[in-house]
């Protein structure tokens, strides 16, 4: 049995299955799917649900893969885009120490992770008991790139989206706007012809 491993799973895939269930469910003294949207919405990571959706699924599947040892690669790659997301958009700014909400502890995480799928998730796990073992330095890579490389398209994504809705937000008030004017000039016009046909009536 490699205990050292296990205990990496467990460790790490049990946090982030609470992360990902306070996301989605509001669970361990999370804010749920409300306040995940607006944390997506105040980062940029447009569309707020999809992506509040998209993480606390990624989170919660990816640690419970992680604790059972099942397909370890795609599970690291899954949480490595995790961190790395929170890192480009919460952490990065802050330096690297966690007393300032650095990155110190999403690096920390994301060197596990990929430690882990170098040596493999050992013994007792589901890639062992199948024969299925995907290990050693190339996976360990491929994760890790995955991870980074899929968060580097969301974060573009996102904003993206993000800028479109803000456009689309600012044509509609322009809109309004516009509306309230035209509005506004037709009530002044109509009360001035009333005024001059009272005006010719009194005459």
């Amino acid at each position: 049995m490699s205990f050292g491993r296990l205990a990496v799973r467990v460790v790490i895939g049990g946090l982030f299955i609470g992360h990902g269930t306070q996301k989605l469910a509001g669970w361990f003294g999370g804010s749920g799917l409300e306040g995940t949207d607006k944390m997506m919405a105040a980062v940029d990571m447009y569309p707020v649900r999809r992506n509040a959706i998209a993480v606390g699924v990624t989170e919660t599947a990816g640690g419970a893969l992680l604790i059972a040892g099942g397909a370890t690669p795609l599970a690291a790659a899954g949480l490595i885009g995790s961190m790395t997301t929170a890192v480009r958009k919460v952490h990065g700014k802050n330096g690297p120490w966690n007393s300032n909400r650095g990155w110190e502890l999403n690096a920390i995480i994301v060197a596990a992770l990929t430690l882990l799928v170098e040596a493999g998730p050992g013994r007792p796990s589901v890639d062992a008991a199948l024969g299925r073992v995907k290990s050693g330095p190339g996976w360990a890579l491929a994760a890790l790139g995955a991870g980074v490389a899929g968060s580097a398209a969301l974060v573009e994504l996102g904003r993206r989206a993000a800028q479109r809705a803000r456009e689309q937000a600012a044509s509609a008030s322009a809109a309004s706007t516009g509306t309230a004017s035209d509005a506004a000039a037709e009530s002044d016009a109509a009360a001035a012809s009333d005024a001059s046909e009272g005006a010719a009536s009194g005459a």
